[in-house]
């Protein structure tokens, strides 16, 4: 890309991927993962440009290419979890840190991993709504419905009396 639509990407790219990293590595749970699937969404992105751009959300079109990258990274794991599974029990596995941080991060694991996209991107990412459908290719109910289940496993989980108590709808 030689025009001055480059500029526009330059400032487009920088200002989404901190975000998009910080997204993919909640909902994959690993964040050097996170980094690649996010510069390989971007770079779909800039070869894309003349279309992204004229998209109606250009950052959820990224978000959808990054989180359908992510499927197959997820697909991967399962595969290789079931692999190991059958080659017998991990040897020697070190029991995890107790802090808020990873509690979090595992029960978002739980979660499965439409309604984990759900809130990661409406409460990560801080999308609307319609922009989470966007990404998710879904209809904004599906995204309500899907944050609705999440945010009410998450409170059993974590035993919160009122799980609707944030707007999560909005």
């Amino acid at each position: 890309m030689v025009d001055g639509g480059e500029e526009e990407l330059v400032r487009f790219c920088g200002r989404v991927q901190p975000k998009l990293v910080s997204t993919l590595a909640l909902y994959l749970c690993d964040v050097g993962v996170a980094e690649e699937l996010a510069q390989e969404a971007l770079v779909r992105a800039w070869e894309r440009w003349p279309q992204v751009s004229g998209c109606a959300s250009p950052e959820a079109w990224v978000y959808r290419v990054a989180f359908n990258l992510s499927k197959s990274v997820l697909r991967r794991r399962r595969l290789e979890r079931r692999h190991l599974r059958r080659s017998g029990p991990e040897p020697g596995t070190a029991a995890p840190e107790v802090t808020d941080r990873l509690a979090v991060r595992d029960a978002l694991a739980a979660l499965p991993p439409r309604q984990r996209a759900a809130v990661v991107l409406r409460y990560l990412a801080d999308f609307g709504v319609e922009d989470t459908a966007l990404a998710m290719r879904c209809a904004p109910g599906t995204v309500k419905a899907l944050t609705t289940q999440a945010l009410a496993k998450l409170a059993d989980r974590f035993q919160v009396d009122d799980p609707e108590g944030a707007d999560i709808h909005g």
